[in-house]
């Protein structure tokens, strides 16, 4: 693979990558296997075992319970170049990843009873609350299907979001993630997509679950990052990170990855290629061409800023957390909005720079072994995640400049 160090230097006031120094040795056999996850519709358990034999899904896991309780951004940092390899990966490896963070928002008791009995436990998600939960006695009953629960088929533990109803009259339902052991729902094959195929992001079927009201979490908490487990981990910044300037940057991440890993697959293969058609004119070399070197340099240059903007505010949202914690600071919506931005346009750079190469790749570009068309659908894929959309992100932005309430997500 072509050596692209040159163009992507580390930031000059970040600390050292760690866990992408950790898993630098396996990302060739992680690379060597995408297209047959692709294939296969899900992440293989030994992409799973080779991250956690590196120490991928402790990085932002409580130390308590055996994590290494270190840098969101260096979560991120590592996820970039796991996704360089293996979007699919990446994103499913992010999530789980970021999940043993978001499980640290529970109370003490749900965290007890998910990594006591297993400390290797892995948890998907289903975000959206689409669902009304059942109050009864003791807790809530949840039956119904949660799609889009990426890495499923690698959790022991479901996050499954839904509509609690209120205690009494007066009261307003409330969005929130309840938690669901493994053996308590059927996966559906739901998952035949045009990108990030390999991330089996299936269906749950759940029948009359009853789930105890103390693993619940609610949105509410979580996206102020004021938490049963904040409170737990008191003066600790990492987990007390509102949820939406945490979790979605692992996804945006993927993107970033994707690009990065055809920008090197790009320059190998042409580098060497020369033209063959008639109409181009035969035997010349694709990269003496201005527009092969313009697209090349544009990619490089989105890839390197999404990257840098990126690292810059996760880093900056747990700085900001722990200074709250430490009674100097507040996190202000603005604070809120800018991490949503980042995300967004990051992505968005990424879209930008697999476009640049995807649309010049001539007809090899349409195999489906080409590394680059499969980076072009699997960012694409990530753009069309609504956590990760421009015209959905872009607005509320634009909102809180103009001075109106921001509408959405953040």
């Amino acid at each position: 693979m072509t050596n692209t160090a040159a163009l992507f230097p580390a930031p000059v006031r970040a600390e050292k990558a760690c866990l992408a120094d950790r898993i630098a040795p396996v990302l060739e056999e992680i690379r060597a296997s995408a297209r047959e996850t692709e294939r296969a519709g899900r992440v293989p358990t030994r992409n799973i075992d080779l991250l956690r034999g590196v120490g991928y899904f402790d990085i932002v896991k409580p130390a308590r319970f055996g994590g290494e309780q270190g840098s969101f951004a260096e979560l991120v940092a590592a996820n970039i170049e796991l996704s360089a390899a293996c979007a699919s990966t990446g994103w499913v490896a992010g999530l789980l990843s970021a999940h043993q963070w978001l499980l640290a928002m529970f109370g003490e008791r749900v965290q007890e009873d998910v990594w006591n009995a297993n400390p290797d436990a892995l948890l998907c998600g289903s975000y959206a609350p689409v669902r009304m939960a059942e109050r009864v006695e003791g807790g809530f009953s949840l039956s119904g299907d949660w799609a889009f629960a990426s890495g499923c088929e690698n959790a022991q533990w479901a996050l499954c979001a839904a509509i609690l109803p209120p205690h009494s009259e007066g009261e307003r339902p409330v969005p929130a993630f309840l938690l669901v052991p493994a053996t308590d729902y059927a996966i559906a094959e739901t998952w035949d997509v045009v990108g990030l195929g390999g991330t089996g992001s299936k269906s749950l079927t759940l029948n009359d679950v009853f789930v105890p009201e103390y693993r619940t979490l609610t949105f509410p908490d979580a996206t102020t990052g004021r938490t049963p487990g904040g409170r737990f981990y008191k003066g600790i910044g990492l987990f007390n990170i509102p949820l939406l300037m945490g979790v979605p940057f692992c996804l945006a991440s993927t993107a970033v990855g994707a690009a990065k890993g055809a920008l090197s697959s790009y320059l190998d293969h042409m580098g060497s290629r020369v033209t063959r058609g008639a109409v181009a004119g035969g035997n010349n070399k694709i990269a003496e061409f201005p527009t092969i070197q313009l697209r090349v340099a544009e990619a490089a240059a989105s890839i390197d800023a999404a990257r840098e903007i990126m690292l810059r505010d996760i880093a900056r949202a747990q700085d900001l957390a722990q200074r709250r914690e430490d009674g100097t600071v507040e996190i202000t919506d603005d604070d809120r909005l800018l991490a949503r931005r980042t995300q967004s346009f990051g992505v968005g750079l990424a879209l930008r720079a697999v476009e640049a190469m995807n649309a010049s790749t001539g007809g090899l570009g349409l195999q489906m072994s080409n590394p680059v068309q499969r980076a072009w659908r699997d960012a694409n894929a990530v753009g069309r995640h609504i956590s990760m959309n421009w015209d959905a992100v872009g607005t509320m932005v634009g909102q809180q400049l103009l001075g109106l309430p921001p509408k959405g997500q953040y």
